[in-house]
């Protein structure tokens, strides 16, 4: 059988999905959290069917996912998979040559910082995200967690973290209020509608956004609490890349 010319090989999908310079710069904006439409569109200076045409060839190439706001249900949360970006640019390397395979690096042991993580009860989410965080550090990044309406730890959160070696029995529920005017190195919202009230911190940008519905409100209730933990633990992780690479560009 005659291999194929070279003129007649495809790029890889993702060079097709991300090599258009919108694309591009939506890409580069939703990796540093979930983003609304209309923020998008503001970001970019682009009308908004433009937007949404580039958004859903991101969509159909699985390298975004979107979900309706809890905030305000004719709004559409956009969310990137930086695992399966990172997959896939380790595969477009090694199309064109074994030795441009991506290894990526595991995140810096000695990471440090302080985190805020947010939500409305303070009682599944931003718990969770604390714990996970705390944990995987062990405890050398600074993690909190609060809300605007704190509520009782909910008891899945505390099993499902449980299942995963994480105590959650001492946790207690806090009020945003209670970290006013401290200062963090990332502050991140869980809540759509947290997210919207969400107070400014001394010397922090914007505030980080995930997009993560309130497993409470989901029938079933219990596998709702693991998705959360299984979503929240990649982000976590990338999270670490993040303050590590702060922490290169303050030394």
């Amino acid at each position: 059988m005659e291999s194929a010319k070279p003129d007649t090989i495809a790029p890889p999908g993702f060079v097709l999905a991300a090599g258009h310079p919108v694309r591009w710069r939506l890409l580069s904006e939703l990796a540093r959290g979930d983003l609304a439409v209309h923020e998008l569109t503001a970001l970019l200076g682009q009308p908004q069917n433009l937007v949404s045409y580039h958004l859903a060839k991101l969509r159909k190439a699985e390298l975004v996912a979107s979900r309706r706001s809890s905030a305000d249900g004719r709004d559409t949360y956009y969310s990137l998979d930086l695992a399966r970006c990172g997959d896939l640019l380790s595969g477009t390397g090694a199309a064109l040559h074994p030795g441009l395979r991506l290894h990526r690096p595991a995140p810096a042991a000695s990471v440090t910082g302080r985190v805020l993580f947010l939500c409305t009860g303070n009682s599944s989410r931003s718990q969770t995200a604390e714990a996970l965080l705390r944990d995987r550090t062990a405890g050398a990044v600074h993690a909190f967690s609060a809300g605007s309406h704190p509520k009782p730890i909910h008891p899945h959160a505390v099993s499902v973290m449980a299942a995963r070696g994480i105590d959650l029995t001492g946790a207690r529920p806090k009020h945003l209020d209670e970290f006013t005017g401290q200062r963090f190195d990332l502050v991140i919202t869980l809540c759509d509608r947290v997210k919207e009230i969400c107070p400014e911190f001394p010397g922090h940008p914007r505030p980080v956004h995930w997009s993560i519905p309130d497993p409470a409100a989901e029938p079933g209730e219990l596998p709702a609490f693991e998705r959360v933990a299984d979503d929240l633990t990649p982000r976590i992780n990338f999270l670490l890349h993040t303050l590590a690479h702060r922490l290169e560009q303050t030394s």
